[in-house]
């Protein structure tokens, strides 16, 4: 019987497998101290917490999207209060402006000069909380953040300091005082997770632990920001094959051309596809995830594990897709069983 490409180690000129796996085997330790001390506050959701961790590692901001309840926040402010970075939480509200997130200019009438107030997203690590009950005028404000990890005031541009991570929560359900993200915001976002409710068992022990006489449980610090850089650094250097890279090209590609892939019937029915950031997140995120598993190389199962939370928010559809109550999560699902595994 052929061994298939996930059951055997790539080999590569130049790149040992073996002792790449040994370093991030060593080097990935504090992920299962991040993980213990977040289920400490957080019970379940195990998904969303390796998710949020693949964001961390790979450098990219994440949108969690679910109804109220689902510890969206609690998880955000768990994962950094693991790390000894900066927290900072903005409310988003319809009456915020631009300023009340990056900062302003003051002007001193003793002096005749301005001096520069910095917002809330000089942080290390953002929560931008229901982001989609701000207008589109604040919720641009985070674009040149999120891209460029800078803010411009006046003439002066400032750095933001490393990491530097938003992680925005929105609520699809109500819609009454909500703005929709553009798709270029939604886009800067490298995943987005769609949560869903605990199991019975879950709930049965989020109800005994919120009832507890005992303080709330709160996360301890057992990773520093220097460590999360070196972190990322090490997960730049996973190895990923050739056809794992086209693999993920042809992924991207069969959203915006979806008739070259043997899948004509999907044409009507995406308004356009993943963008090149899609194809760079894609790859990011599964080389990230790869190292949550303490893998120095990348299978196709790592990107297929991630392509959901990758596109799901990057895929537009059309007005006959929702006619026929086709979402996102089908047409990946297609993409994905059509598209040749290497």
């Amino acid at each position: 019987m052929e061994e298939s490409y996930s059951e055997k180690e790539p080999i590569s000129e130049g790149v040992d497998i073996q002792k790449l796996n040994e370093i991030i085997a060593k080097k990935s330790m504090f992920v299962r101290l991040m993980k213990e001390e977040i289920g400490r506050a957080i019970i379940g959701q195990k998904n969303m917490v390796d998710k949020l961790l693949i964001g961390l590692l790979s450098d990219g901001h994440i949108l969690l999207e679910g109804v109220p309840g689902l510890a969206k926040t609690l998880a955000i402010n768990s994962l950094s209060k693991t790390m000894d970075g900066e927290f900072s939480r903005i409310q988003f509200t319809p009456d915020l402006l631009p300023a009340d997130v990056t900062g302003t200019l003051i002007y001193s009438q003793k002096t005749g000069d301005f001096s520069v107030k910095k917002g809330p997203i000089f942080a290390n690590f953002i929560l931008a909380d229901e982001i989609n009950r701000a207008p589109a005028k604040v919720q641009s404000a985070l674009l040149e953040a999120m891209q460029e990890k800078q803010v411009t005031l006046g003439n002066e541009t400032y750095k933001l300091p490393k990491p530097f991570l938003v992680l925005a929560t929105q609520n699809p359900v109500e819609q009454e005082g909500t703005y929709t993200l553009p798709e270029a915001q939604s886009d800067r976002f490298m995943l987005k997770l769609v949560l869903d409710y605990p199991t019975l068992e879950e709930e049965r022990q989020i109800i005994r632990l919120n009832l507890n006489k005992e303080k709330f449980p709160s996360p301890k610090k057992v990773v520093s920001t220097e460590e999360i850089l070196e972190a990322r650094k090490l997960i730049r250097s996973i190895y990923m094959d050739d056809k794992i890279e086209q693999y993920i090209l042809d992924i991207i590609f069969a959203t915006r051309n979806p008739e070259k892939y043997n899948l004509p019937h999907l044409q009507p029915l995406i308004r356009f596809g993943g963008s090149p950031r899609a194809s760079i997140a894609l790859a990011k995120a599964s080389k990230a995830y790869a190292f949550l598993q303490q893998r120095g190389y990348v299978i196709p199962e790592d990107v297929r594990e991630i392509c959901y939370d990758v596109l799901r928010h990057r895929i537009g559809i059309t007005y006959e897709a929702e006619a026929e109550d086709i979402d996102q999560e089908q047409i990946i699902t297609e993409i994905l069983n059509k598209v040749e595994i290497p």
